[in-house]
Parts: C-alpha cells; structure tokens; sequence
C-alpha cells in the first residue's frame, strides 16, 4: 500500500489525453494480465538500485543526495502519470527510501578521471558489482541506475561538458542505465527559460532546456534498461508531444517553459512496461523460458495502410502484441507502432498507415508474455516482415509474399534438415522463389572456373565463377546466402537471387583475364542489420566506383566498365563507427 501511496502523491488531475481505443486495449491486456498474476500469487516489490560512482580522487557533488532523489521522484512520476493515463492505474518505478531521499550507493573508481570516458560503462559496472554484492544486492540480476561523476560544470561561466557514458539495456530480469551526474542538473532548473548557458553539445540554451536534455535523458535510458526499445510519435499521437522513446529524452519538462508539449509515453511501451516486476508488483514466472508461434499470419494493404492478422499462441500466455513499422535508415529511432490484444482463440488484428513514402521497411512483431518477457531485445525478434512503400504511399507486399511462400523453406534450414528443404524445393512452382531456394542450397557450390576461364560468355552472375581470394570480417566467405537464419539476400525490402556475403572488412577477387566489358548491380546492407559500410570496385588496383556510407536499410546500384581489367576486387570497409553489424552484401551482380 505504500508503495501506490508514494506514487499517487505524483500524480496530478486525472487522465488526459486519451486517443481514441487505448483505454479499451489496457482494459483488455490488463484482463489477461492481471488474471494470470492472481492465480498463485508471487507478489514482490522490486525496487531500482542506484549508483554514483565517481573516479578515484574526485569530490561526488555537493547534496547529491537531495538532487538525486528529485530528479528520480519526478521521473517515477512521469512513468506513474503516463501509465495512469493510458488505463493502467497505479504503477511506476519502486524507488529504494532512505527516509526521505533515495538510496543511493556512493562508489570510488579503481582509476583516476584521466582513465575514464564515454566507453567506459562496462568497466565501471564492474567496479560497482563487488561493493554492491557485500551490501546483499545482486548487481547482475537487478535493474541498475549508475550516475557517472564524469562531467565539468563551470557554475561561474555556466560551461557544461561531459565524458560519461550514456547509454543502456536490459529487460524484465534486470538491467543497467549509465547516466551523467553534474551539480547544475535539478528539477528546480527545468522551469527556468534563463540564464544561458553553453553546452558542449547542444551550444548556447537555456539552464531549463539543458535540465530538460539531460534529466529526460535519465527516464530514456532508464526505460532501456526495463526493456524499452525506441520508438517515435506517429502522426495522431503527436497532439501529446514527443515519445519519450524517440526524441523525447530532449523535450521532457518543455511544458514547464512553455517550450512544447514535453514528453509522453506511448501505449506500445505501456503495454511493455504494465508486466514489468518494477509496475506489476510481481515476480511470478520471471525467469521462465517462454516461447510463441504466429500462424495464419496476413499482411494486405487497404489504401495506404499495411493490415496484419494472425494467430498467437504463446507460453506463457501473451496479453498484447506490439507492432513497429520501421522504415530503413535512422536506426530504430524513426519506428512507430500500433498495438493489439489477442482474444480468446489468440487471434489479433492491427494496421498502420504511419508509413514512409518512397521508403522500404521492415515490420517486427512483439508478443508481450505475461511474465514480463519479450522474448529479447526487439531486433531479436523471430516476427520480422519486409515491407515498401511507393512514393505514392501505397505499401507494396512483394517481398512479405516472397518470404512467406519461401519461409516452409528457411525453417527447414533453421533446423538443419536439407533433405527436407530439397523436397520442399521439389514441389514449388517455377518461379523467382524457386530459384531463390535453389541457389541458397547450391551455396556457391557449383563454381568451378574463374571469369577468366568462362571466356566472356555474356551476361553471367559474378557468383557462378569461382573467386581467386576472399576474406571476410566475420564468419566465412558464403556466395547466394547469408551464413545464419533466414539466409536470404534481403536488402532494402527486396530479395535476391543472387549475391556476396560481404561483412567488413571484405575483399573479394576474380580474375577477369581482360574478356569482360562490364560489371552491374547493387550493393547493401543486410536487413536488420545496423552497421554502416563503404563500398569500393577496383580494377587492376585502380578505384571504379566507390559508395557513399551505407547505412541499416540503404541500397544503392553501380555499374562499372571493366574493358581489359584482369583483377576485379570488391571491397567493403568499415566506417568510424567501428565493424559492429556490417554485413555488407554484393546483390545481382552480372558480367557482361
């Protein structure tokens, strides 16, 4: 009872805000949800646990204490106010009390500031586990807020800069949210349109408008570290302002300046948040496995909007699926999402015309377990449909088809039975799918000569002659395929017949032996990947044609004249984000 107590202190006036259906759909959910917890109860209160952890040698600001537990009280009351608003009654964060302030663990550092930056989160949690341990928390297994004492204010020039890693992940089990911590960041500053200051960042802007980037920064990551992936606002949700999983870690508070509309949080990530042990007061299966099946999934288009049915079965129960519509490029930050909760038979139904013209996407299904589980992290997910949309907004479903006719096939392969997957390719129809299947279990298998042998006979796939060298930066070299599940050539909402796995750093060389005129085709990244990579074609050493930076989703064509080259290399580099999820791919390419 305290603890709703607590958080009906936070909470002012009644809902507001309500678009059209959400109370209905947290009414629903709630009915499956709820039901399930009350039946052999396992009722607990699992609080947040905090850090500030400060280099060796370096003073914690000064009250950190008092400032520290505003901020929190005022974000438990954000997630409060937003999920009472959406349907959900009382439920929020649990904040650990030491009397009137939060608990909060102050930590030294093994190092000196100099040893510290913004990719330092791991190290730091690793020096925080031990003392948490001696004071009976279980660091791995518990959701962790960690305040870095890593950043300069200068309070008489109001100069703020900061190195402190500022990120975060985690799930219903547990998870860490690295945050900054300076002197000048406090509730009390985030009504306040003066004085200026300037911000190593983001430049000259108001005290209030640098407490609203930094403090709504905390609730963002915090809602990673609970499992929240991001999302952004569609259209008619953008009258309540900017989704907090999206850019609202920059607009939270705006309200109090009369800035904007502040920040919300959307009822995809409520429906989330609602099984969560923090919001639910339960702990009851948290640790089971959980599994989930979609079969008579439909997608159609009706005008310009993508409609999906199916049937969910799920264990344990699911009460809601989640939908995000994420258009290529801008990582998953330009997602929008639409919500629906199975009925009895599991059957559930949703559309979205929340679509980018012009733009290929992908669709990803999230089946929200009654337990807390997702199932992972939101790109882990197994429910992932290839969309595009022309640029008169009208979605085209080729690619969904083609996954689904081709997906009997993937799953044979999933379970690495090919005699079933041969005979699966025996009974379809001639056709591009036919063909698709075919070149994934021939797996480059069949080149024997080089192009230099193949006498210039025109056109032919780069793939069906054998390469003089290849390296690639993760796996092995893999020709018509990729090397794990679904296996397919899928780029910018398209699907290939044929193709080079190309993960960077890559090369691959083909002696041409001079008989070639020209080189044609696309290049790309891997669908559902989020690295970023350059592509380069070189003859005899000589650059051909190089890319712009290929990001998640970006497909770009290329046609090169190879009169008289004898050394053909493709090459993929990283980029300066590093050669994390770089799965370049060399699609279609011919010879003539």
């Amino acid at each position: 009872m305290k603890r709703f107590t607590a958080i009906l202190t936070l909470l002012t006036g009644a809902a507001f805000g309500q678009l059209p259906g959400e109370p209905e759909k947290a009414a629903a959910a709630l009915k499956i949800l709820d039901g399930w917890h009350a039946e052999n109860a396992s009722k607990a209160v699992r609080t947040l646990h905090f850090v500030l952890w400060t280099p060796k040698g370096r003073v914690a600001p000064e009250d950190y204490e008092a400032r520290l537990s505003r901020i929190m009280k005022d974000i438990q009351g954000f997630y409060g106010r937003e999920m009472k608003r959406l349907g959900f009654g009382l439920r929020s964060i649990n904040l650990p009390m030491d009397g009137e302030h939060v608990k909060i663990h102050l930590i030294e550092g093994l190092k000196a500031e100099s040893e510290y930056g913004m990719s330092s989160g791991n190290e730091i949690k690793k020096e925080c586990l031990p003392v948490l341990a001696k004071k009976g928390i279980d660091g791995s297994k518990e959701t962790l807020v960690i305040f870095c004492n890593l950043a300069k204010w200068d309070a008489e020039k109001l100069i703020f800069t900061h190195k402190s890693p500022y990120y975060a992940g985690g799930n219903h089990q547990g998870g860490t949210a690295w945050q900054l911590d300076s002197p000048e960041l406090d509730t009390k500053n985030l009504p306040l349109k003066k004085p200026m200051m300037k911000d190593g960042q983001y430049g000259r802007i108001s005290l209030g408008r640098h407490n609203s980037i930094f403090i709504g920064g905390v609730a963002h990551e915090l809602g990673h570290a609970l499992g929240l992936p991001h999302c952004r606002q569609r259209s008619d949700e953008s009258v309540l302002g900017t989704a907090l999983m999206g850019s609202g870690n920059r607009t939270y508070g705006d309200e109090l300046r009369g800035d904007g509309k502040g920040s919300f949080l959307t009822l995809a990530h409520a429906l989330r948040l609602a099984s969560h042990p923090q919001f639910s007061g339960s702990t009851k299966g948290m640790n089971l496995p959980v599994s989930a099946a979609i079969d008579d999934l439909k997608m159609t288009v009706k005008g310009k909007a993508i409609h999906v049915s199916g049937k969910l079965t799920a264990d344990p129960p699911a009460y809601a699926v989640v939908a995000y519509f994420d258009p290529d490029g801008g990582s998953d930050y330009n997602a929008t999402t639409m919500t629906a909760v199975p009925d009895g038979d599991g059957r559930f139904t949703l559309s979205s015309d929340a679509l980018v013209p012009g733009k290929s996407g992908e669709l990803r299904l999230i089946p929200l377990h009654v337990n807390g589980s997702t199932g992972g992290w939101m790109s882990q997910t197994k429910f992932r449909y290839p969309y595009q949309v022309g640029r008169d907004g009208v979605p085209d479903l080729s690619s969904f088809q083609m996954r689904s006719a081709l997906a009997p096939f993937v799953e044979a392969l999933g379970k690495r039975d090919r005699e079933q997957a041969m005979a699966i390719v025996r009974q379809m129809p001639d056709g591009k799918a036919k063909t698709i299947a075919g070149n994934v279990l021939a797996r480059g298998r069949s080149a024997q000569k080089t192009p230099a042998d193949g006498g210039g006979k025109s056109p032919a796939p780069l793939t069906s002659f054998k390469s003089s060298s290849a390296k690639v930066g993760w796996g092995r070299p893999a020709y018509d395929f990729i090397p794990e599940p679904p296996f397919l050539l899928e780029a910018g909402g398209e699907i290939f017949e044929r193709g080079i796995y190309a993960h960077a750093p890559a090369k691959h060389s083909y002696d041409l032996g001079g008989g070639w005129k020209s080189l044609s085709g696309k290049a790309g990244m891997a669908s559902g990947k989020g690295g970023s990579v350059r592509f380069e074609i070189k003859g005899d050493g000589k650059t051909l044609w190089k890319s712009k930076v290929i990001k998640s989703g970006g497909l770009v064509d290329y046609e090169v004249k190879v009169s008289g080259v004898k050394l053909l290399e493709l090459v993929v580099d990283p980029t300066s984000d590093g050669t994390g999820s770089d799965w370049g791919l060399w699609l279609d390419p011919i010879l003539k």
